[in-house]
C-alpha cells in the first residue's frame, strides 16, 4: 500500500507529491493528460508562490515582476511587491518543471482516470492502487469533489476567462489588470518577447470581441497571436468542506473565487504545503483550517473586487479610487503577498 495517491498533475498535485516525497512518503500521481498540460491562466506568479517554488526545489524561467498595475486607459495606479518580486511563466513551462522535480524527487506520474473511490477505516482505494491517503487535485471543475458529494452551488453571476499569447516585447515589468465596464484584461510578460492576455467576464463572447472593450490596451497587441485561445469556467467553484474521510482537495479543487487577484498556483502551492504536512502528522481533519488561514485574505479581497466588477458603475471607479488612495491600494497587494 503506498502513502499518498494523488489525482490530478497539475500544479497543485504534483506539488503535493514533492513534498510528500521529501517527507519520506511514497507517492504516485494520476494524471489523464499528457504532460506538461497547457490551460487558460493568467501566468502570474505572487512572490510567495515564486519562495514555494524555491523551497520545493523547482528551477524555473520567466521574466520577473516588479507588482501589480491597475488600468483603465485615463487613469492608473501601481504598487510595487514589498517581499521580493513575482514571476511570470508559461503556464507549460512552469507544468514541465514541476513535473521535473517530481520525478527526481521519486513521484511516480500513471496515466490515467482515478475514477471510483472507496474508503475504508484505513486506506483509500481508486485508479487500481490502495493508499494511505488520497489527494484530489483534479481541477476547477473537479469530478471528484463532485463524486464526494462536496460540491455548493453559487448563487452568483458566473465570469469566465479566455486567454492568449502575443509576441509582443513587455513594456512593463508589472502585472497589468486592465479595466472596463465589463470585465478585465489581465495582461502577463512572460518571457523577453512574450505576453499573455487573459481576460475575465460574465459576458460569453469571442476573445477579439472581449478586447474591443478595452481599447487602450489594443494598440499595445499590435505583435502576432502566438498559439490558440484557451478558456476556463464557471470560475467561482465553492466546496463544503476540504476534507472527506482520507480524501483532502487541494488547489482548484478545494474551492475557486476567481482569478482576478492572481493568486491561484501561490494559494495552490501553499494548500499542497499544509495538506502534506497535517497527513504526516495523522490530523487531516486538521487541513480545514489551515486551508481556511491560508486562504482567508485572498478570498476577502478577490470576492470584494468580484462584487464591484459586477456593477458598472463601480468598476468605472475601481481605477481612479486606487490612483487617489496609493497607500491603500499598496497594502491590498501586501496582502496577497
Amino acid at each position: 500500500m503506498i502513502d499518498l495517491l494523488v489525482a490530478g498533475g497539475g500544479p497543485a498535485g504534483l506539488a503535493t507529491a514533492i513534498h510528500a516525497a521529501s517527507a519520506g512518503m511514497e507517492a504516485v500521481v494520476i494524471e489523464p493528460r499528457a504532460l506538461p498540460v497547457d490551460k487558460a491562466c493568467g501566468e502570474g506568479i505572487m512572490p510567495g508562490g515564486v519562495r514555494a517554488l524555491e523551497a520545493l526545489g523547482v528551477r524555473v524561467g520567466g521574466r520577473a515582476l516588479n507588482g501589480i498595475r491597475y488600468v483603465d486607459g485615463r487613469h492608473r495606479a501601481q504598487a510595487v511587491f514589498s517581499d521580493g518580486r513575482g514571476l511570470g511563466v508559461r503556464r507549460t513551462e512552469l507544468h514541465a518543471a514541476l513535473a521535473r522535480r517530481a520525478a527526481e524527487a521519486g513521484v511516480e506520474i500513471l496515466t490515467g482516470r482515478v475514477g471510483e473511490v472507496r474508503q475504508s477505516t484505513d486506506a483509500v482505494t481508486a485508479g487500481g492502487l490502495r493508499a494511505r491517503w488520497l489527494v484530489a487535485a483534479d481541477g476547477l471543475h473537479s469530478p471528484l469533489r463532485h463524486s464526494l458529494g462536496l460540491d455548493l452551488p453559487s448563487r452568483r453571476p458566473r465570469r469566465f476567462g479566455l486567454r492568449r499569447h502575443y509576441r509582443v516585447a513587455p513594456w512593463t515589468d508589472f502585472v497589468e489588470v486592465h479595466w472596463s465596464a465589463s470585465g478585465e484584461a489581465y495582461v502577463t510578460p512572460v518571457g523577453d518577447g512574450l505576453i499573455g492576455v487573459a481576460v475575465l467576464s460574465t459576458a460569453k463572447r469571442g476573445f477579439d470581441a472581449h478586447l474591443a472593450r478595452f481599447p487602450h490596451l489594443l494598440p499595445l497587441l499590435e505583435g502576432p497571436c502566438a498559439g490558440p485561445v484557451r478558456g476556463a469556467g464557471p470560475l467561482r467553484q465553492r466546496a463544503r468542506r476540504r476534507t472527506a474521510g482520507r480524501v483532502l482537495l487541494v488547489g482548484d479543487a478545494a474551492g475557486y473565487a476567481d482569478a482576478l487577484t492572481g493568486e491561484g498556483i501561490a494559494l495552490a502551492l501553499a494548500s499542497a504545503e499544509a495538506a502534506v504536512r497535517c497527513l504526516r502528522a495523522g490530523r487531516p481533519q486538521a487541513y480545514e483550517r489551515y486551508w481556511r488561514r491560508l486562504s482567508f485574505r485572498h478570498r476577502l479581497l478577490t470576492e470584494g473586487l468580484v462584487r464591484l466588477s459586477g456593477h458598472a458603475a463601480a468598476a468605472r471607479l475601481v481605477v481612479p479610487a486606487a490612483a487617489r488612495m496609493p497607500s491603500v491600494f499598496a497594502a491590498a497587494v501586501r496582502a496577497l503577498q
